[in-house]
């Protein structure tokens, strides 16, 4: 003991007197303690991913609601130059349950009536489309993925403006169909589908995927193309719902019509 205090004293007054020594316990001093900071750091980037993600995706949706809310697509306007002129709302929310393997597929989403969400409303996520909602709750809503069977969404090929009918064949999920686009249409392996202008859901072009397959059916004049969605549909988080908010007056106005025929 008495030899270990009196080399920590020499120890000391060596590093006291010499400069050099006291440079050098300084960096090992340095060193130490950076590498403790980093690791706190570390530490603490990490518990404080689910509040930066919830930023990311909220500064997201004001970026998607800017877009949707004007017409020229390839600028983001200024928010102030669309105030009170916006027909389209988004509400950030996140999957807490997704199915995949039937052949009509559901999510159940974190928000519901509380915060705005109504039946047939889209959802899209960074990607693409991802469903509509179906039902809803007070906080809680479920969604009509696009792995179903039965509801077709109204979409178009990108660069000849071709619509058709998209739907799911039920067998591989990171494939959809579009069926319904007529032969005069160009298509061709890596054209992107995008979702189309008569759609009531969805704005116009959000993107759905790519061209994978086509398919000649020669019994009719129209196309069946397999379509490699963007979205991977069995691993999903934060979403958006979109709120058209002239919907009801388009769906008003079309039945005033279809009862006048």
């Amino acid at each position: 003991m008495l030899f270990l205090l009196l080399m920590v004293i020499a120890s000391l007054l060596t590093i006291q007197s010499h400069s050099y020594h006291r440079s050098k316990m300084i960096s090992s001093a340095n060193f130490f303690t950076g590498g403790i900071y980093q690791i706190t750091n570390n530490v603490e980037g990490y518990f404080n991913l689910k509040v930066q993600n919830e930023e990311l995706a909220k500064e997201n949706a004001r970026l998607k609601s800017l877009l949707f809310n004007t017409k020229d697509t390839t600028k983001v306007p200024n928010l102030d130059s669309i105030k009170g002129l916006k027909k389209i709302d988004i509400i950030i929310s996140k999957v807490i349950k997704n199915s995949y393997s039937n052949q009509v597929n559901f999510l159940t989403l974190n928000t519901g009536s509380k915060q705005g969400v109504e039946p047939e409303m889209g959802v899209i996520n960074s990607l693409g489309i991802v469903g509509v909602v179906e039902n809803t709750s007070a906080n809680y809503c479920t969604v009509l993925s696009i792995l179903n069977t039965e509801s077709p969404i109204n979409a178009k090929i990108k660069k000849s403006n071709h619509i058709g009918s998209l739907t799911w064949n039920g067998k591989n999920t990171g494939f959809v169909q579009l069926t319904d686009v007529p032969r005069l249409a160009t298509v061709k392996k890596g054209d992107t589908i995008v979702t189309g202008a008569q759609s009531k859901i969805f704005p116009e072009n959000i993107g759905i995927g790519t061209i994978e397959k086509i398919y000649i059916d020669n019994q009719t004049n129209f196309y069946t193309i397999d379509v490699r969605l963007f979205n991977d549909m069995t691993s999903l988080g934060h979403v958006y719902i979109i709120k058209n908010k002239d919907r009801d007056e388009i769906n008003n106005l079309e039945k005033k019509t279809e009862k006048n025929e």
